[in-house]
């Protein structure tokens, strides 16, 4: 019985996402284990409406502020050899990594 690990990807720079996926490729490629994806799902946008005059007073002038949360879905088949490998990667700060083994 083979096990599959559904990593999830989530970060605000797609730069980061495209290098942790590369990484995930080189591990698949030297260990030997199938890898699908990565996948891109629906861009999220966070919108911040906000006030422009700091004290209230004045015209009702609003600023919007957005920030983007790309995410991305890659399946590897759960090779012990491969799960070390995903567990010592350099994670940058601004990427979320969930593991999901199933």
């Amino acid at each position: 019985m083979v096990h599959r690990a559904r990593i999830r990807l989530l970060s605000t720079n797609t730069e980061s996402l495209r290098k942790i996926t590369d990484e995930l490729k080189l591990i698949s490629e030297k260990t030997g284990v199938k890898m699908s994806g990565p996948v891109a799902l629906p861009t999220k946008k966070v919108i911040i409406p906000v006030r422009k005059s700091p004290c209230g007073n004045g015209t009702q002038t609003w600023e919007h502020y957005e920030m983007r949360i790309h995410k991305r879905i890659v399946d590897l088949e759960a090779d012990t050899q491969a799960m070390n490998m995903l567990m010592k990667l350099n994670v940058p700060e601004d990427l979320r990594i969930e593991v999901e083994i199933a």
